[in-house]
């Protein structure tokens, strides 16, 4: 976790991913929609999801400053449904501009002796305690693991940071906003709402 700490850059956004558990979504969605309206579904574009992720989080158009931290096992070397996707060669400490801001990616694999949700659990924990971080964006496996994010967020001032919780289904209440993940994912796949209407 010290090294995670040395490397982390903190800005007033922060998207903290279980970028493992992203590409399962991902993978699903693929397989799901190429039946559902027989055509090929490329890979995500990345950029644009974490854009989508942004927005949802409360993010607009300006000279923001967005930190990306995308957290995966250690024995996945890349995304195998997101273009670009290597995390040592093409993600790690690697920056994009677009109309929202510039984004940082950092890419960090658990280690053996944590677990995924352990070593996403202490970011977490590690963001909400930074004075100047404003924004939250968290995607998470949450059916597994809804309970602990609550523990870590209790004491949050709600009205100093937006915490906004991505997940595939409705969550329970608690101290952040939700948003369906599905919907930017489906942007980043290049789905498009009226392409249901004409497989119909």
């Amino acid at each position: 976790m010290k090294e995670c700490e040395k490397q982390v850059i903190w800005s007033e956004n922060v998207v903290i991913a279980d970028a493992d558990y992203v590409d399962k979504v991902a993978f699903n969605l693929i397989v799901n929609f190429e039946r559902m309206l027989n055509r090929r579904i490329p890979q995500a574009d990345l950029a644009r999801w974490i854009d989508c992720i942004a927005l949802d989080g409360g993010i607009r158009e300006g000279d923001n400053q967005i930190q990306v931290i995308l957290i995966h096992g250690k024995q996945q070397t890349a995304l195998a449904n997101f273009r670009p996707s290597d995390y040592a060669t093409e993600l790690n400490g690697t920056a994009f501009k677009d109309h929202l801001g510039e984004f940082a990616l950092s890419a960090f694999p658990t280690e053996p002796l944590v677990t995924q949700q352990e070593f996403l659990l202490d970011i977490l924990s590690m963001a909400c305690a930074q004075d100047c971080i404003k924004r939250i964006m968290l995607v998470a496996d949450t059916s597994q693991m809804l309970g602990k994010i609550k523990a870590v967020l209790k004491n949050v001032d709600e009205e100093k940071k937006r915490i906004t919780l991505f997940d595939m289904q409705p969550l329970t209440p608690g101290p952040y906003r939700q948003e369906i993940l599905g919907y930017s994912l489906m942007n980043a796949l290049g789905i498009r709402s009226e392409e249901f209407s004409q497989a119909q």
